[in-house]
Order: structure tokens, then sequence, then C-alpha cells
């Protein structure tokens, strides 16, 4: 299975996007958006700017935990990982998310 972007919509109305890896694991979640099309601009940016090294910010949990934010040209954070275990696998989720979402395609499952 390949790399994929699942767009739902939250409890709360809005709509959110996660990006899956090619084995179903989430690798990055979006901020909540107000409209199916600024989430499907979320995406968009996520896909322009995953390639590149100098967008993903390292950051540590409160408890010491490795994660992530992919942020855009303008700075703003676009995604965010979960927390790791260690900075190995928190490197693997950022090269798994520069190698995913370029070309994933969108499973769109915010109807209903």
């Amino acid at each position: 299975m390949p790399g994929k972007f699942e767009l739902k919509k939250a409890k709360n109305g809005k709509l959110f996007f996660n990006l899956l890896a090619t084995n179903g694991q989430v690798i990055l979640t979006s901020q909540m958006y107000a409209s199916k099309a600024t989430a499907k601009k979320g995406i968009a940016s996520v896909q322009n700017n995953a390639a590149e090294p100098g967008q993903f910010e390292r950051l540590t949990t409160k408890k010491g935990e490795p994660y992530f934010v992919l942020k855009a040209k303008n700075r703003q954070v676009i995604g965010t990982s979960e927390s790791y275990n260690t900075a190995k696998a928190m490197e693997n989720g950022i090269a798994s998310v520069g190698k995913n979402a370029p070309g994933a395609a969108i499973d769109d499952q915010s109807a209903g």
C-alpha cells in the first residue's frame, strides 16, 4: 500500500488529515481546518514542503520524548508527528514523511 493522506471530519465538525506510511501507520497529523478546500491546501503544502529537510523542526515533549513538526515556507506548522522513543526513530519518521508525502493520494473520509 502506498502512503496516503486520510482526510477526516472531527467530532467538532472541522476537518483534519493524517499522512499514513506504506505500513498504514500515521506519521503526520494536521491542524484543524474549517473547510475541505483549506484542508486540501494544507495537504498540498505538506506535499510541497516534505522533501525539504529544512522545513522540519525537531522538538522534545515535556517527558523528554522527541517529535517533529513540518513547517510551510511562512514557518507556520502544517503537521505534527507523534512522539517517539528515540531520536533515531524520529529521524526515520521525518524520512518517511519526505518519502511518502509528495506523491501520496488523498483518501477523503470526511463525508458522513
